[in-house]
């Protein structure tokens, strides 16, 4: 691990239990409370972007907190990807499996260009269900997509295979467990 990994592995506690008995929970509010481990964090992300990037996508919520900053940092534009009835006007929505029921996103329909290099930025890939519906959304909007890049890898669960087959193949995390 390269220093900034280190720090904000140091910085990413442990939840057992949470939200259900047998889960650990990887809280990352004292990494986003810590202004080093943050900007560690949004370093990362951009520094495995590739170039040529015109929009980053980020997913309610937290890929909000990671998807802006690393926007800004690569001077690309930033696109919200909401839950259902949180975007005024016409939208495009994905449904999808979560481990504990289904769940929708959308994005305006006008959000981003046809032909556009796209980045998504999550805070975590765990199964894959919100990245491939975000994927999906940005392959309805006629834009390409580079590359996903997550802060944290949950590899046991397998998203990465689940991106694979749905041809999602560029994937980059700061730190894999």
């Amino acid at each position: 691990m390269n220093p900034n990994q280190t720090l904000i592995s140091s910085l990413i506690r442990d939840v057992a239990d949470f939200p259900k008995p047998g889960v650990v929970f990887k809280d990352i509010t004292p990494l986003l409370a810590d202004a080093a481990g943050y900007r560690a964090a949004i370093d990362e992300l951009a520094a495995s972007a590739p170039p040529g990037i015109d929009v980053v996508v980020g997913m309610e919520a937290r890929g909000f907190i990671f998807a802006g900053p690393v926007a800004l940092a690569l001077g690309a534009g930033f696109v919200p990807v909401r839950k259902p009835g949180k975007l005024p006007g016409d939208v495009y929505t994905e449904s999808f499996a979560l481990e504990y029921g289904e769940a929708a996103l959308s994005v305006h329909t006008d959000a981003v260009l046809p032909g556009a290099r796209v980045l998504v930025i999550d805070d975590v890939l765990a199964t894959g269900g919100t990245i491939g519906a975000t994927a999906r959304l940005i392959q309805k909007l006629g834009a390409e997509l580079v590359q996903v890049s997550v802060l944290m890898e949950l590899s046991f669960l397998g998203g990465r295979q689940h991106l694979a087959n749905l041809g999602i193949t560029d994937t980059a995390a700061v730190l894999t467990v």
